[in-house]
């Protein structure tokens, strides 16, 4: 009896194990391959997961009309058209949400004289000329601070083949040691968009308020 009864229990757990797994299966589903990537949320995230943007077939179905920002010249949207139809990943409201919180960042950055958070924001050569400022003024920190939320606005949209170059006006009120500054940069920002990795790059920056009337270190 002891025998038949431990057979009965290896059936009846053998029986209990397959309908756990079959419940399972019901309830995660099965991977098939063809599961969609994780969406990235912030494409100027330095640590961003590498996600293939979507791209464009034959089959799609056309493009959703742009909508431009406030302030956008309206002679820049062929050109956004054409980057929405190399990357249908991009929308310019979204970039710009992200090219102020870049903005934000690398200036904070900049200003604390810790170049560590912006790897994967700015190109090599935007790095090196930041490194080299902090080294200017021996590593120190500036007290600089924006106040309130910057505006943005996309002046200039050019692409080369595969990439792709935005340039953005930022006017932001910036409180510094010797009190509170406007400051009007024109910062470009550039990608690839047949690569993998979705993050735009800090390229190149200019400053408009470069006058002897301005404290030093007031922006990049």
């Amino acid at each position: 009896m002891s025998d038949g009864s431990a057979w009965v229990e290896i059936v009846l757990l053998a029986m209990l194990a397959a309908f756990i797994g079959l419940r399972l299966v019901s309830v995660l589903g099965k991977r098939t391959g063809e599961e969609r990537p994780q969406q990235i949320g912030d494409s100027f995230r330095p640590s961003a997961e590498v996600t293939a943007p979507p791209r464009r077939t034959e089959n799609r179905g056309p493009r959703r009309q742009l909508v431009l920002p406030p302030g956008t010249d309206i002679n820049l949207l062929p050109a956004l058209e054409a980057i929405a139809d190399a990357d249908p990943g991009f929308a310019p409201d979204r970039f710009l949400s992200g090219a102020n919180a870049a903005y934000g960042m690398i200036l904070s950055a900049f200003w604390s004289g810790d170049l560590s958070g912006v790897h994967g924001l700015v190109s090599d050569e935007v790095h090196d000329n930041l490194a080299a400022a902090v080294t200017a003024r021996d590593g120190a920190s500036l007290p600089n601070r924006i106040l309130g939320t910057p505006s943005a606005m996309i002046e200039g949209a050019e692409q080369v083949g595969q990439m792709v170059e935005l340039t953005v006006r930022f006017a932001a009120r910036i409180a510094t040691a010797d009190g509170e500054i406007e400051s009007r940069d024109v910062w470009t920002f550039s990608r690839h968009v047949t690569s993998s990795d979705p993050a735009w790059v800090l390229i190149a920056t200019d400053n408009e308020d470069d006058s002897a009337d301005l404290p030093p270190d007031h922006g990049v």
